[in-house]
C-alpha cells in the first residue's frame, strides 16, 4: 500500500470511531448502576436489549437490500455483527446458568 493509501484508511477508521462514539453518546445509553433491580430485572433488560439489536439489523438488511440510499452496506453488516455477538453472549449466559443450575440440584443435602 502507498502512504496517502494508508492515511486515506487511517482518516476513513478515525471517522467511523468518531461515528460509532457519536451513536453511543445519542441514542444508546448503557446502564452501568448496580444493585438496582436484582438479577431478574437485568436479564430481562439483557434479553430486551439483543432483541431490539436483532430488530435493528434485520430492520436495516431490509432497506438496503430494498434499495434504501441511506444504507450503506458497512452499516448493515456492522449492525447485523453487533446482533450476532450480542445474541452469542446471551447464549453463553444461558448455557452458564443451567448449568449452574443443574450444579445445585445435583448437591446433596
Amino acid at each position: 500500500m502507498s502512504t496517502p493509501a494508508i492515511q486515506s484508511a487511517v482518516a476513513q477508521m478515525q471517522s467511523l470511531a468518531t461515528q460509532a462514539a457519536g451513536a453511543q453518546h445519542k441514542g444508546q445509553h448503557l446502564s452501568t448502576a448496580v444493585g438496582q433491580g436484582g438479577f431478574a430485572n437485568e436479564l430481562q433488560a439483557s434479553i430486551q436489549r439483543i432483541n431490539r439489536l436483532q430488530q435493528t439489523a434485520s430492520a436495516k438488511a431490509t432497506a438496503f437490500q430494498s434499495g434504501d440510499p441511506d444504507v450503506a452496506l458497512n452499516d448493515v453488516m456492522v449492525d447485523m455483527q453487533k446482533a450476532s455477538v450480542a445474541f452469542q453472549m446471551g447464549v453463553q449466559v444461558r448455557n452458564r446458568l443451567v448449568t449452574a443450575y443443574k450444579d445445585v440440584m445435583n448437591m446433596q443435602v
